[in-house]
């Protein structure tokens, strides 16, 4: 009976502790969510949508149409004068405080290149309801930032935070107009920051999100609880077309280098070294006798390039830019890209083992250069043939008779099918040595250590390490 009366006591104790815990945690709650609250009806009235209508000549022509005319005419159909045709998308955008003194009968609107691409016409609609036409500013497709003008200031306007300062598991909120729901307003976290090489742009650093994205959300802001934009929601992960927990934003960083060039020049110049790079694998940097892969591999130096100029040679690793680790080869092309042309850019190198410092003088990225740049592609790993380079092929090829090997057949599913290697492509270098021949090519192999080689390799004007093992 004692012990039934102290469980008792010991109850009626703990519950007022209980209650008052509970509370607690939904007044919590209730913080939490007035917080949101807040950043909304600050961030809100600077959010636009955009209606984008562009022209497609492409004929209206329902099934049944096509049925008939297949009917009396065949697969060719008879000659028919096209009308050109409107098609309307949207996307959403945010008005955005620019630097310097604003002209105050316009206003700036930050959004996505991919939401204004071809647009003949645009229409903006603010949250008050009114709306204007719009204008192109700028676009830069590399990195899918727009800036669009109205003609209407003293609107409310965003600021764009430091995207450096942001971290992992930190709270924000995406606005935009999902699938054309004006206004709508979502919460989640920072789930990872810094991601490159994803093939959505040409230049990357996105912000990972688990805010809900969807379609009509590009161009929208993503905000921290300061109601500052660290981001503009550009694109989400998918099987199913709709939101699967991953989204993706291009830093506030980012967007503001880019868009303080589309407003006093209408395009971006960006920065040129003049290298092929390549991350360093575990198989790469032990191929060069490095215990750690860290750094940035350079596959390939053009000729009379900044880094031709400065020094830099094939097989260096950038271990640092201006005082910064470089591990990512992402991070390196936009810190190269958004270094003002003339800089003085400070790199540390390991070359052969050994420290070198050098200072490189950035230089001006012209589009045909970035075109050929952009052919880089990612290799590793035997089922091919190759042929000794005569004068007759040298002349065919373009290259020095005597200059490596040529590949003439790769089988698929095999270890260079599966690196990457193609027919066409040149071997010029075999664990760091140059090769004249298809004998000296098969030797090399042979003797290689444990049953691993470095190739050196050129396809397309870009030349790139491969490891292949067997």
């Amino acid at each position: 009976m004692l012990r039934n009366l102290l469980i008792g006591s010991l109850c009626v104790l703990l519950l007022p502790f209980g209650s008052t815990a509970q509370e607690s945690g939904v007044e919590r709650l209730r913080q939490i969510g007035k917080a949101f609250t807040a950043v909304a009806k600050r961030v809100s009235p600077a959010v636009v949508n955009i209606q984008v209508a562009s022209r497609s000549d492409q004929p209206e022509m329902n099934s049944l149409n096509q049925e008939f005319f297949r009917r009396f005419f065949g697969e060719k159909l008879p000659h028919r004068r096209t009308h050109p045709r409107f098609e309307v998308s949207q996307g959403s955008g945010f008005v955005f405080a620019t630097q310097g003194t604003p002209d105050s009968g316009k206003s700036y609107i930050l959004t996505n290149y991919h939401v204004v691409e071809d647009a003949e016409e645009i229409q903006v609609r603010l949250e008050d309801g009114r709306e204007f036409e719009a204008r192109i500013r700028g676009t830069d497709s590399h990195s899918d930032v727009a800036v669009i003008e109205i003609p209407t200031g003293n609107l409310p306007v965003l600021q764009l935070a430091d995207s450096n300062q942001l971290d992992v598991g930190e709270w924000v909120l995406a606005i935009g107009n999902p699938f054309g729901l004006r206004h709508t307003v979502t919460a989640g976290i920072v789930s990872a920051t810094g991601r490159t090489s994803l093939g959505i742009n040409d230049y990357e650093n996105f912000i990972q999100t688990d805010a809900a994205i969807n379609p009509g959300n590009s161009g929208g802001p993503l905000v921290n609880l300061d109601g500052q934009v660290v981001g503009m929601n550009t694109a989400i992960f998918s099987r199913s077309g709709g939101y699967m927990g991953v989204g993706f934003a291009i830093p506030s960083n980012l967007i503001r280098a880019v868009a303080t060039q589309l407003i006093e020049r209408g395009q971006v110049t960006r920065g040129f070294l003049g290298v092929g790079i390549q991350q360093l694998t575990p198989e790469l940097a032990r191929s060069f006798g490095l215990k750690q892969h860290v750094g940035i591999l350079i596959a390939q130096v053009y000729p009379n390039s900044p880094a031709a100029r400065a020094g830099l040679r094939q097989g260096d690793i950038i271990l640092a830019h201006d005082g910064v680790p470089m591990k990512d080869i992402g991070v390196f092309r936009n810190r190269i890209a958004l270094s003002p042309p003339g800089t003085l850019a400070h790199l540390k190198v390991l070359r052969e083992g050994e420290p070198l410092e050098l200072d490189v003088r950035i230089g001006t990225l012209e589009e045909d250069q970035f075109a050929r740049l952009s052919k880089s592609r990612g290799a590793p790993d035997l089922g091919l043939s190759v042929q000794t380079i005569t004068p007759k092929l040298a002349r065919q090829l373009g290259v020095s008779a005597g200059e490596g090997v040529v590949v003439t057949r790769v089988q698929p599913g095999s270890i260079a099918d599966q690196a990457g290697i193609e027919p066409g492509a040149l071997i010029l270098q075999v664990n760091r040595q140059p090769i004249s021949s298809a004998a000296d090519f098969r030797h090399a192999l042979a003797s290689s250590p444990n049953r691993q080689a470095l190739l050196l390799v050129r396809h397309q004007g870009i030349q790139q390490f491969i490891v292949l093992g067997w």
